[in-house]
């Protein structure tokens, strides 16, 4: 149910509350499977043991899943079809209630293979989340573990029987919002109390979340790609020496440049430059992370500006992509709901080639402001932002989307590749 929004609004809440008014007049957003039948008294329904409470006061009644207590974060809706585990791992999700728009999550359970943050027991992604469906007991032959008994493991509050698709329709309209997300199994909640916390949460513009998800100390990473014979990989002998700057970097990223004989070295996103100039990278990778870039910008441009400036060859991406933008003199903007899927298709506007991506982030590039030096080279087909950007003079690009997938498609693996080229040139050049 939805309370305390306008009498026009739609019912998506799993409980009703009593307001069978309301509830008759929109039957279609209503979950069925969660209604009791009594032949004596009619229609009966369970106790709501979540809310999910908008900072604009909109409350929505469901099911708690995971841990319990509440959780703060923007709420965001992704359209993935697969893994979720995956996503809920990925540290950009830090500071983030994940709606996703397919029913069935965590009916193929979880393991311990399909975690993307580089510190596998810290829950530095997603806050909360969001279901339609109960979960089902896992069926998969990887599985571990229940997703209700992992979310608890990792402290993430769910909900369920939620209706995603209209909650994501009213983040379309209004864009993100702030939000708590509760679970009490005794379904006594204090919903005054939670919409004021949701209110007073701080917005999304202007947090620097990385220094909570970014790693501490210097790692050495070996581990390759999955083969569903062998499982991970290990780097072979390196040819190149990628360092990689962690601003909440997933797994996956760091997999794909080992599987490229890759030495690949993980230092913390506030190294300075004679840090990671001292071990002689061949490139520089700059990652992944959660929050407002301009924010992480006040403290992370001086060091990717002098490495742009050295010319050592540099790749972004996310967070990344928009930090080198700022570096050379670009700006970002807060979108209205973001990015988030495995299904956005994006232009390579060198090639043309059309390619199917996972996106997560909820700021951009804004084109307009890209300098002289500057040329765009992708974009998105969804709505035409930006989603690439390449130095003309010197060795540095960076995409918006996740061309690592996990998950999602294969399609943009192509640029880890075109990545050592630029390196490979900058050497030649250097000669």
């Amino acid at each position: 149910m939805i309370a305390g929004a306008a009498t026009n609004e739609p019912t998506f809440g799993a409980a009703n509350g009593g307001q069978g008014a309301r509830r008759d007049r929109n039957p279609g957003l209503r979950t069925m499977a969660t209604m009791l039948q009594d032949s004596t008294t009619g229609w009966s329904e369970p106790t709501a043991t979540a809310l999910l409470v908008l900072a604009d006061g909109t409350v929505i009644e469901g099911y708690g899943i995971g841990a319990e207590g509440q959780r703060a974060g923007e709420v965001c809706f992704n359209t993935a079809m697969t893994g979720y585990e995956e996503i809920m791992t990925d540290p950009s999700y830090a500071g983030q209630i994940i709606t996703f728009t397919f029913p069935h999550i965590g009916n193929v359970g979880v393991n311990d293979e399909d975690i993307e943050s580089v510190n596998a027991a810290s829950a530095n992604g997603a806050t909360g989340v969001v279901l339609h469906a109960d979960v089902t007991e896992p069926a998969n032959w990887r599985a571990t573990r229940h997703l209700d008994a992992w979310l608890k493991a990792r402290g993430i509050v769910g909900i369920t029987g939620v209706d995603t698709r209209a909650l994501t329709a009213l983040i379309r309209d209004k864009g993100m919002q702030n939000a708590v997300v509760a679970h009490a199994p005794d379904g006594k909640f204090d919903v005054e109390a939670l919409k004021r916390d949701a209110a007073a949460l701080p917005s999304m513009v202007g947090l620097d979340l990385t220094p909570g998800v970014s790693t501490t100390q210097r790692i050495d990473w070996t581990e390759a790609t999955w083969d569903l014979d062998t499982g991970y990989g290990v780097s072979g002998a390196p040819k190149y020496h990628i360092v990689a700057l962690d601003f909440g970097v997933k797994r996956n990223i760091l997999r794909l440049f080992a599987g490229r004989d890759c030495k690949v070295t993980v230092a913390p996103g506030n190294s300075s430059v004679e840090d990671i100039l001292a071990l002689k990278p061949d490139g520089v990778f700059l990652s992944n992370g959660p929050g407002d870039p301009a924010a992480t910008g006040q403290w992370s441009l001086p060091l990717i500006s002098e490495l742009v400036e050295r010319r050592v060859p540099t790749f972004g991406i996310c967070l990344g992509h928009q930090m080198l933008a700022l570096a050379v003199g670009a700006k970002t903007v807060k979108m209205r709901q973001g990015h988030h899927g495995a299904n956005h298709p994006v232009q390579d506007l060198a090639t043309k080639k059309v390619e199917v991506v996972s996106m997560n982030h909820g700021f951009a590039v804004d084109r307009e402001s890209l300098p002289a030096n500057v040329k765009e080279t992708h974009v998105s087909l969804f709505d035409g932002s930006n989603c690439g950007i390449a130095l003309t003079d010197r060795p540095a690009f960076s995409v918006q989307h996740h061309p690592e997938a996990s998950p999602g498609p294969r399609d943009s693996h192509y640029l880890f590749d075109r990545f050592l080229e630029m390196i490979d040139a900058e050497k030649a050049r250097a000669a």
